[in-house]
């Protein structure tokens, strides 16, 4: 069997947001939204994938000097080097093909001082998209070729301790129908009704404080993120503590890169254990996502701190898994696991969860990059089901109006399509279906990567028509 990509063609549409997202040094506003089709011939057979996602600045290299433009500018040139590249290689399995194109990829880009979570972002791009044409070209879903191991996974060239194993012997089975909503809240997230401004209200028929969203969709999972100071994160932790007073919760905390030192985190830690109305409310904590700037997440002298560290809190890595090898590395330095994000990539994500799945106590979780529909968020869950997780950050329904900016033919085809997933708001718009705080996954599992339906790009702008000035327009 052969496998290669015969033509590619991007799109975008600009997308903004109903209320601004506030994640680290950054506040998204808008972002573009990447859509990657690609044609893939496999066995004489050709068909078309698609995948997508959005563009948002300050993720994949944290850089507070560098405009929102220049980092938008580079992930779209790495994004275009992938495409380039992977009409270069050809393989026989696709699990071949993608560790093919890294390597490509790797050799292209060096001394172009890029990440390595910024090159594996734009490698499974074109992944997600070749996953998607080999999944209708041999009528399968992705689950199952996952559990088959159609894809040719060879989990010893990612992970040598993995050796003789396949994804099935690592992975739970069956793939959950419903996962569990962890609603994010957000750095500038309003946690009441009274504390928004007549001005900043949004009258638009979705909840905007965290109390309404509890209330609205039932949720009992939540993702909290703090600024990494102590004088800022213990009275709004109190306050979201009062909120969910006498709820049945869980919560992560996530840091997003915000301490530079093991110390320093091991401070506010203290001051977190310590405060007295916060005592009850941190029962409830699952883990701790990336405290630690990137920069100093896995070094030595940082898995020396922590390992000496007898009584820490259970921490994985998001922003630091930027490698192949990122995941092991984190387990041999104190953490207890990584997250899954499909823009980190598909194939290598698989291996990590393999990889946590066996060892005792392991965490692999489910966060979120902004995803919406009508792409981007389905493919995210099959993954994410198939793999086994059961409670997943989504944020994307929450920081954008549903469906409402794609056009009526795409929101008709996501209703028609996954009627479990999306559901008609009154307002006229799909929106996520959250019943009880849960989010239903058969009909993703149940299409051949995640999409039941066939997307038509004809609607949306030809990258090489798009600039930036049409976003801040």
């Amino acid at each position: 069997m052969s496998i290669a990509v015969k033509e590619i063609d991007l799109r975008v549409i600009n997308l903004h947001t109903r209320i601004p997202f506030k994640y680290g040094i950054a506040t998204l506003t808008c972002v573009p939204h990447l859509f990657v089709r690609i044609r893939v011939e496999s066995e004489g057979q050709s068909r078309w994938g698609v995948s997508a996602d959005s563009l948002p600045p300050k993720w994949f290299t944290k850089h507070p000097d560098t405009s929102f433009r220049t980092e938008i500018e580079e992930m779209i040139a790495v994004i275009r080097q992938s495409c380039a590249a992977a009409k270069t290689v050809e393989a026989d399995t696709l699990f071949s093909f993608w560790h093919r194109l890294q390597a490509v990829q790797a050799d292209h880009l060096t001394g172009a001082n890029h990440p390595g979570l910024l090159l594996g972002f734009g490698t499974s791009l074109v992944e997600r998209a070749m996953i998607d044409a080999y999944c209708r070209i041999h009528e399968c879903t992705f689950f199952q070729a996952l559990m088959d191991n159609r894809f040719g996974i060879r989990l010893e060239q990612l992970h040598p301790s993995l050796a003789g194993k396949t994804p099935a012997d690592l992975l739970a089975k069956p793939a959950p129908k419903a996962l569990h909503l962890r609603h994010t809240v957000g750095l500038g997230d309003p946690l009441t009704e009274a504390e928004i401004p007549d001005h900043e209200r949004v009258d638009d028929g979705l909840p905007h404080a965290l109390e309404t969203s509890i209330d609205t969709y039932g949720l009992g999972w939540f993702k909290i993120k703090i600024c990494g100071n102590p004088e800022r994160d213990l009275p709004r932790l109190a306050a979201i503590s009062h909120i969910l007073r006498n709820r049945d919760f869980r919560f992560t905390l996530d840091g997003n890169e915000q301490f530079h030192t093991v110390e320093a985190f091991r401070e506010t830690w203290s001051l977190l254990q310590g405060e007295p109305g916060l005592r009850a409310f941190m029962q409830h904590l699952v883990f701790v996502e990336q405290p630690f700037h990137r920069d100093i997440a896995l070094n030595p002298e940082t898995a020396k701190a922590l390992l000496a560290w007898k009584d820490r809190p259970p921490m994985i890595i998001d922003e630091s898994d930027a490698e192949i090898h990122s995941a092991a590395t984190a387990l041999q330095s104190g953490y207890v696991g990584s997250s899954h994000k499909n823009c980190k990539g598909i194939f290598k994500g698989i291996a990590n969860a393999c990889l946590i799945r066996s060892v005792e106590h392991g965490i692999l979780s489910g966060e979120d990059l902004v995803n919406v529909g009508p792409v981007a968020l389905m493919q995210d869950l099959a993954v994410a089901a198939s793999l086994g997780i059961t409670h997943i950050e989504r944020n994307g329904h929450h920081y954008f109006r549903g469906l409402s900016a794609f056009p009526e033919t795409v929101q008709h085809q996501v209703l028609e399509h996954h009627a479990d997933l999306y559901q008609l708001h009154p307002h006229g718009f799909p929106t996520l279906a959250i019943r009880h705080g849960r989010i239903e996954t058969g009909t993703v599992l149940d299409s051949p990567f995640g999409m039941g339906f066939e997307l038509d790009p004809e609607a949306f702008i030809p990258l090489e028509n798009w600039n930036y000035e049409t976003l801040e327009a």
